[in-house]
């Protein structure tokens, strides 16, 4: 029987993708032909090496509704020359090309939902764009039969709102062997991911003023700017650093240095409430207690393993007061690094893989 072709596609820089990286690589590994198409940027670096094939489209417009016109026209004539037994849309931004080839073609189509896109705060505080993005997903995810999703909420509600039945597959890293973790190591705090709305920013920067400690903040997005100057305007520039992007295996590095990891999320849409993010799991796999949201998601993982001070708001007395928690109290602090050593023999993608490789088996 020859190779199944798989593609997937996407509507960002393929280096950075730690979600689509694993799932490509467990793909190909697994003995399937693996195609990920991504956009092409003037700062997009060279592309990384790897297990399966990457294309790169490129776009004259950059962002907004130009870009993801001129990006879903090219994505879609691509596609149309481009053998494949299956393909897998990455959010609802590429399901229109998709769902047209696979109807021309007869491909087999597949919905991977990293997000409830028309939930998203940078959407829902946007009256006519988020009237766009909930016609198409109204319209075309119930066509999207077949299709999984990071968290068990966003799949009940999928399954509410289009009567869709997906499967979970969550943002789980791979597990590996850590050097010794030195508990006097320097404090840092992390936050890693992308700096976007929604993400507490506004009330993150603030807190910092009543925390002894220096935070750091790798990743890039729609909500930069705005970050540049609430540190600047608190006065903050000496204990808070924007890092930028780096690649995953630099982050991964830059983690297992840190103290603290953050995950702060605004109640601000289904999106945001039924989260699950990478950074949770990521903290957790390099063994640093965080601050989270005390969101169903999060809290069922917590209530096992106690991984995290979790809070109900982003009010800034209560982030520094989670962050101060773990910053004075060294005997708590030490409890949560030791449960995190456990939460990641289960948490981790060499388990979680066996749900996808036994999805895609299933349909093809």
């Amino acid at each position: 029987m020859p190779l199944q072709r798989i593609v997937f596609t996407v509507t960002n820089d393929l280096i950075y993708d730690q979600r689509m990286i694993r799932i490509c690589t467990s793909l190909t590994t697994a003995g399937y032909q693996v195609l990920l198409v991504g956009k092409r940027s003037a700062s997009s670096g060279p592309i990384n090496i790897k297990s399966y094939s990457q294309k790169r489209l490129f776009t004259f417009f950059k962002s907004g509704l130009g870009f993801y016109a001129e990006y879903n026209i090219r994505l879609f004539f691509f596609l149309l020359i481009t053998k494949a037994d299956l393909i897998c849309c990455i959010d609802l931004d590429t399901m229109l090309p998709v769902w047209l080839v696979s109807k021309l073609k007869g491909n087999k189509k597949v919905y991977d939902a990293h997000e409830y896109f028309s939930q998203q705060k940078e959407i829902i505080t946007r009256p006519r764009v988020h009237t766009v993005w909930k016609w198409i997903e109204k319209t075309f995810v119930p066509t999207f039969k077949i299709g999984y999703t990071v968290s068990q909420g966003i799949a009940n509600e999928f399954k509410k709102q289009f009567n869709v039945k997906y499967e979970v597959i969550r943002n789980l890293p791979l597990q590996k062997d850590l050097p010794p973790q030195f508990y006097n190591k320097e404090k840092i705090i992390l936050y890693q991911g992308a700096i976007n709305e929604a993400r507490g920013f506004e009330f993150l920067i603030p807190a910092m003023k009543n925390i002894d400690a220096v935070l750091h903040i790798y990743g890039d997005g729609n909500y930069f700017t705005q970050t540049q100057n609430l540190i600047v305007a608190n006065n903050l520039q000496n204990k808070v650093f924007l890092k930028g992007k780096v690649l995953p295996h630099d982050l991964d590095a830059v983690t297992q240095q840190a103290y603290i990891g953050l995950n702060l999320v605004e109640n601000n849409g289904q999106n945001q409430y039924h989260s699950l993010a990478n950074k949770f799991f990521d903290y957790i796999i390099n063994e640093i207690p965080q601050v989270s949201m005390n969101f169903p998601e999060y809290k069922n993982i917590n209530d096992e393993f106690e991984v995290a001070v979790l809070i109900n708001d982003l009010q800034p007395e209560k982030i520094s007061a989670a962050i101060n928690k773990l910053l004075t109290d060294d005997e708590f602090y030490l409890k949560l690094s030791k449960n995190c050593i456990q939460a990641g023999n289960v948490l981790n993608w060499q388990q979680e893989e066996k749900k996808l490789l036994n999805f895609y088996n299933a349909i093809i």
